[in-house]
Order: C-alpha cells, then sequence, then structure tokens
C-alpha cells in the first residue's frame, strides 16, 4: 500500500488538514506500506514558502514521517506540458477564452437552466468549435479544454470504474460516458498562468509516486469520475480510492484555509499535544 497526502502551501494547516492526513499515514503504517508527501504548489500566486516551511513542521510535530523526498508540482511542470501537447496532437484539447461570468450568463440562458458538476457550471462549449490556437500561439489568455464527448469514446467507458473504500460510498463504481459528457462536461486541463490543472496534475503525479491507495476527503468524491477517466486517457494505473468525513465547525460548515482559529498553530501554541489532536478530530 502506498498512500499519500497532499496538502497546498497557500495556508496554515487546520484540524481537517491533520484529519486527512493522520488518516493517510495511519492507513499505510498500520499496513506496512508507505506514506508519500506532495506538495501542490501549482498555484503560484498564493503559493509561499513560509507555508510549506510550517506545515511541513506541523506534520512532523503531529508525529507523520514520510517515505522518500518530498515531491513538489512546481519541479513538474515540463511534465505536464508534455502531456497536454500529446493530447492536443489528438485533437482532444482546444482553447478557451471564456471568464466565468461568460461561462455564468451562457449557462443560465432560459432555455438552458444551469447544470452543476463537480467543477461547479457545466461548461456550454462556447469555445469548443471555434478553431482557437493555443496558449502562446497568438492568444495567450486562454485555458485548454478536454473534449470529454472524445474523451468518453477514447477510454472505453465500458470497462471504466473505480473502486471506493470509503465509508459513505463504499463499493465499485462505474462511470456512465453519457453522464461524463451531460453532467461533468469539458473541464479545464491547463488554467490560465498556470500551466496546468488540479485534475491533470493529481493523476499524472499520482502515477508517478506509485500511489496505491488515494486517501482524501468525501467532498472530492464527486472529482474521482474525471480522474479515472483521465487515468484511462493517458493508459495510468488507476488506485483504490477512500473518502473520509469532513472536520467541520459548530455550524456544520468544512473547515478552511480561512478558518485561523482552527489552525494547528494556535493549537501548538496553547500548549496543546499531538494525542490531544488526536481526541480532537475522533482518532
Amino acid at each position: 500500500m502506498i498512500t499519500r497526502f497532499a496538502p497546498s502551501p497557500t495556508g496554515p494547516l487546520h484540524l481537517g488538514h491533520a484529519y486527512a492526513a493522520l488518516i493517510a499515514h495511519d492507513m499505510a503504517r498500520a499496513a506496512g506500506g508507505r506514506f508519500l508527501l506532495r506538495i501542490e504548489d501549482i498555484d503560484r500566486a498564493r503559493a509561499k514558502p513560509q507555508w510549506e516551511a510550517q506545515l511541513l513542521d506541523d506534520l512532523r510535530w503531529l508525529g507523520i514521517t514520510w517515505d522518500g523526498p518530498v515531491l513538489r508540482q512546481s519541479d513538474r511542470l515540463p511534465v505536464y506540458r508534455q502531456t497536454l501537447e500529446k493530447l492536443w496532437q489528438k485533437g482532444l484539447l482546444y482553447s478557451c477564452a471564456c471568464s466565468r461570468r461568460d461561462i455564468e450568463q451562457a449557462a443560465s440562458a432560459p432555455q438552458e437552466g444551469v447544470p452543476l458538476g463537480p467543477d461547479g457550471i457545466v461548461y456550454p462549449g462556447t469555445c469548443r468549435d471555434k478553431g482557437r490556437p493555443r496558449p502562446g500561439e497568438g492568444l495567450p489568455d486562454t485555458a485548454l479544454r478536454l473534449r470529454m464527448d472524445f474523451a468518453a469514446t477514447a477510454t472505453g467507458f465500458d470497462e471504466t470504474g473505480f473502486d471506493e473504500t470509503g465509508p459513505a460510498h463504499r463499493g465499485r463504481h462505474r462511470i456512465d460516458p453519457e453522464t461524463m459528457i451531460r453532467s461533468v462536461g469539458d473541464i479545464v486541463l491547463a488554467r490560465r498562468e498556470m500551466g496546468t490543472s488540479y485534475h491533470l496534475a493529481v493523476v499524472l503525479d499520482d502515477a508517478a509516486q506509485g500511489v496505491t491507495h488515494v486517501s482524501r476527503g468525501e467532498d472530492l468524491f464527486e472529482a474521482t469520475c474525471i480522474h479515472v477517466t483521465l487515468q484511462r486517457l493517458l493508459a495510468l494505473p488507476v488506485p483504490v480510492y477512500h473518502h473520509h468525513g469532513l472536520i467541520r465547525d459548530q455550524a456544520g460548515k468544512r473547515l478552511a484555509k480561512r478558518d485561523d482559529a482552527r489552525a494547528l498553530a494556535n493549537y501548538r501554541a496553547e500548549g496543546a499535544s499531538p494525542a490531544d489532536i488526536r481526541r480532537l478530530i475522533g482518532l
């Protein structure tokens, strides 16, 4: 078993991060496997060295150890570019110049309604057949989207699915091509000024690190169909998925990095121990 924890250095780690990290760490250690650490720092505008230094210190304080060197997504931009080039050459990508406001207005037309998918509003396909050049070829301010109708055909969906061991969705899940086209749509694989996207980077990185079991919060369960589709499209192994519950505040909202009151650094400053943190999060 190989698991991983992949935080973004864009703010302090909070109780929810501790929960996710400890579950993945404990799963691997209980099975005699390996636990890996990956820093998801593709958002260069928000990722800061001081946040990375603090999260590494917090993880060590929790008693979490990782095997091998830390992998940083910022070091893997050439890999993402090579993959995008292959997909472009196969006619699976197109450039999209739509802003978020453009998408909201197009998707909310009276005859269309506003379909929502794992990434929010399902893209209405405005730029799909416009033949726009790639970013860097006269139109730099664009994103790259996957043609889901082509991808669904290319992946051989009759065999596409994944195994889930998390408590809320345990079992085998098949991925339906029509659902992907209608309810997920043409997802972004390279964002403006970023060179990639979470969806593309996470599947390439999991494969590169040999991750066999992906443990993460249940808020990402709906996105798993996207990741498995990309894994099949790119001929990558499909890991077992384990989506666990979330740590929430008193109002029932999941914790976010803006919830500084629940930052691990604050608990440490108040004299809490790693054992106290485990008790607080139900471990």
